[in-house]
């Protein structure tokens, strides 16, 4: 989902010599990973006020105008930083448009049955895949299921499970995400795909 470190890391390099379209091309290649971020967070009802590309124009923005501070410092990896600063985006929106509710009804329905093969692990095996029309559709079907039930999950469990399996953060920066130590991090994140397995009505891996 995020753009590769060491290309990342050049471009600093170069914003930080002030060129000028390193720092567009910068934020431009990290523009898509942190619009689903965006669209993750957001919940229905702000969903239908805001577009998710005006958060991310925004923070955007906001980066460029905080970037040098950034490169002087970096106290974290620059994908981290960025969702630091979406996310906090996003709580100043919901704020602002007052939405309290943060679940619908459709979101208690009972998921449709697929059966055999655990989801996470065929929605793992297609991702990164050049996929027939065919496994494309299996792998939208199955990606609607996941999100729904990932919706299900209490706060604290469907965050880890969007930051590893839509994000796919190494458990080391889930664990500076979150503040916790990464054995800490581990242990939420198994904790957080056993109750995931539930829902979808898969056994718990062993």
């Amino acid at each position: 989902m995020w753009p590769e470190q060491i290309e990342t890391q050049e471009l600093l390099l170069q914003a930080g010599r002030g060129e000028t379209a390193a720092v567009n091309q910068l934020l431009d290649r990290h523009r898509d990973a942190l619009r689903r971020v965006v669209e993750l967070r957001m919940d229905r009802k702000l969903a239908q006020r805001v577009d998710a590309s005006d958060i991310v124009q925004d923070v955007m923005l906001e980066a460029s105008q905080r970037l040098a501070d950034y490169v002087r410092d970096p106290k974290m990896p620059f994908k981290l930083w960025l969702r630091h600063l979406a996310m906090d985006r996003v709580i100043e929106m919901h704020r602002h448009h007052r939405v309290a509710a943060r679940r619908s009804l459709d979101r208690e329905q009972a998921l449709p049955a697929i059966p055999d093969q655990s989801s996470l692990d065929l929605l793992a095996q297609l991702r990164d895949q050049e996929l027939t029309p065919a496994a494309a559709t299996i792998r939208r079907e199955l990606e609607q299921r996941f999100l729904a039930a990932v919706e299900q999950l209490e706060d604290e469990d469907r965050e880890i499970v969007l930051l590893r399996h839509v994000e796919h953060l190494s458990n080391s920066e889930v664990a500076d995400l979150l503040g916790l130590t990464p054995p800490a991090a581990g242990m939420r994140h198994l904790r957080a795909l056993r109750r995931l397995r539930t829902i979808l009505g898969e056994p718990s891996a062993s």
